[in-house]
């Protein structure tokens, strides 16, 4: 039936695509919401594999500083649509959360698919329609240009709203394309690097094929940032053939990716046996080893298994090894040499996109007026946690306002 209504095209059907549709249909316009996979938010269900961790119940200054260098820019999405609005919209749609021990928040059943169904049936409910195998390539005399199995579409629309992702999980349809369209309309975009990712270093054949897949725990990780201050974190993470990955590398990429871009290589310092100071484990070793093995020192005196083993002979030359002292402070600062991040497909997410310089305070191109863009597509990024659903939840309120605003303004 003909209407009047203007017609929102939101191109991309992961959270800050459903997000923004949910708040135009509710605010009466006409939402056709595309996605060029055959089903919307593969992406967030992937993230509930194993528990889905929506939010971070951290208190807001702190949360905010998650952002990085983009803390201000987020910031301001983030009072528009802050965690604690964002939990009580996920029990408006009948789904109650609780707070982990870690302080990341949690739907009561830790799924994904349930609060996606829900919102799938209110954003029905709001008349939005929703049309998959649809891969945007562009604009045609105006219109948006689609390729389809059914062949090209093209489509009208008032304001049109990309919420096309980062550039991780290609398969999943995050895949970066976008820029190829979007820069030689010119838009200003940082490019797309690793966020969230793992590293390389090459080990040798013997630790490589022993232990790639074991996981290094408990350990203390530092890394210097650019502006020379040392970040550390305790945790665990996971070796792998050729490198290292897993929650405490992810918490600490962003710094070592840059030393990567500033120096072309990147120092891990790790310490091995968190909970023993470097003078009792010299004391200790110092003891006559009354013909044990090294490894049967090691394991006994400082506690460590026999990967950590093999990364003190990876890392220290046999005079380090049979010196108490060296051989203490190596246990302590071990330090690790990667040579590259793993491939951006691999990322957990992006760090890069559309530079906040580009785009309006409602989030439009100023390139291209009319046409907005919001969620992982933006230059920003966060640690894992719930922050990065967080801040693509908000920008889909803040980009529908802008919408709103602007066709407000053009009336």
């Amino acid at each position: 039936m003909p209407t009047n209504r203007p017609n929102i095209a939101i191109i991309g059907a992961g959270p800050t695509g459903l997000m923004a549709a949910e708040r135009l249909s509710a605010a009466g316009l006409q939402v056709d919401l595309y996605d060029a996979m055959p089903s919307v938010g593969r992406k967030f269900l992937l993230a509930g594999v194993g528990g889905m961790n929506i939010t971070h119940s951290e208190p807001k200054p702190e949360f905010i500083q998650r952002y990085r260098e983009a803390s201000d820019w987020v910031g301001q999405w983030l009072a528009q649509f802050d965690a604690e609005q964002l939990r009580n919209w996920i029990q408006g749609l009948g789904i109650d959360t609780f707070i982990g021990s870690s302080g990341r928040v949690f739907p009561t059943d830790m799924k994904a698919a349930p609060l996606l169904r829900a919102w799938l049936r209110r954003l029905r409910d709001q008349g939005v329609q929703l049309h998959t195998r649809h891969r945007w390539l562009g604009w045609e005399q105006q219109q948006l240009r689609f390729d389809t199995p059914a062949g090209p579409y093209l489509a009208q629309a008032d304001a049109t709203v990309l919420t096309l992702g980062g550039g991780s999980w290609a398969r999943l349809g995050s895949d970066g394309h976008w820029t190829e369209l979007l820069e030689p309309c010119g838009v200003e975009i940082n490019p797309l690097r690793p966020a969230n990712c793992g590293f390389i270093c090459h080990w040798s054949e013997y630790l490589s094929q022993r232990f790639a897949g074991q996981p290094l725990k408990p350990v203390i990780a530092q890394v210097t940032s650019a502006s020379g201050e040392i970040l550390s974190r305790r945790g665990e993470c996971i070796v792998t053939h050729d490198g290292m990955e897993g929650s405490l590398i992810y918490a600490l990429s962003a710094e070592l990716r840059q030393q990567l871009e500033q120096q072309g290589q990147a120092r891990l310092t790790l310490d091995m046996a968190p909970d023993r100071d470097q003078a009792q484990l010299e004391r200790l070793l110092s003891q006559p080893r009354k013909g044990q093995s090294l490894a049967s020192v090691l394991r006994k005196k400082a506690g460590l298994d026999p990967l950590k083993v093999a990364l003190l002979h990876e890392h220290l030359c046999h005079e380090q090894l049979q010196n108490p002292a060296a051989l203490a402070a190596g246990i302590k600062q071990l330090g690790i040499n990667f040579s590259a991040t793993r491939p951006l497909d691999e990322a957990i997410s992006s760090a890069g996109g559309v530079m906040a310089t580009a785009l309006t305070h409602g989030l439009m191109l100023k390139a291209l007026p009319g046409v907005f863009c919001a969620g992982e597509m933006l230059d920003w990024e966060a640690p894992t946690g719930g922050y990065l659903l967080t801040a693509c939840f908000a920008s889909g309120q803040v980009v529908a306002n802008g919408v709103l605003e602007w066709l407000d303004n053009k009336s």
